[in-house]
């Protein structure tokens, strides 16, 4: 079982920037690719960014050269870190992961965490 852990959401003034965190327990987050997503009042979920393994990255178009995803993998925690925020990257934001080992997937959730960019 794996457990995904956001933290670092909350009230930003456009322009400003916040760093997400997600800490992950368990064994696969080596193996896993790490992906942020987030949902906004009445859309649907959408892809932010994803970093493979071994750190290969991709980004949706809405936030490339804004933002950035890493990932320590001795910690087991992945980063998103935004800058030059947008009233429309306002969302709950959520972390993902995903690997495929031995034939078998396994995809996991956070709990998600708010990002609001208003004045």
């Amino acid at each position: 079982q794996v457990q995904l852990v956001e933290s670092g959401g909350g009230l930003v003034q456009p322009g400003g920037s916040l760093r997400l965190s997600c800490a992950a327990s368990g064994s696969i987050f080596a193996f896993s690719v790490m992906g942020w997503y987030r949902q906004a009042p009445g859309k649907q979920r959408e892809l932010v960014a994803l970093i493979g393994p071994s750190g290969s990255t991709n980004y949706a178009d809405p936030v490339k050269g804004r933002f950035t995803i890493s990932r320590d993998n001795a910690k087991k925690t992945v980063f998103l870190q935004m800058n030059s925020l947008k009233p429309e990257d306002t969302a709950v934001y959520y972390c993902n992961a995903n690997a495929v080992l031995f034939g078998r997937t396994y995809d996991y959730w956070g709990q998600g965490t708010q990002v609001t960019v208003s004045s």
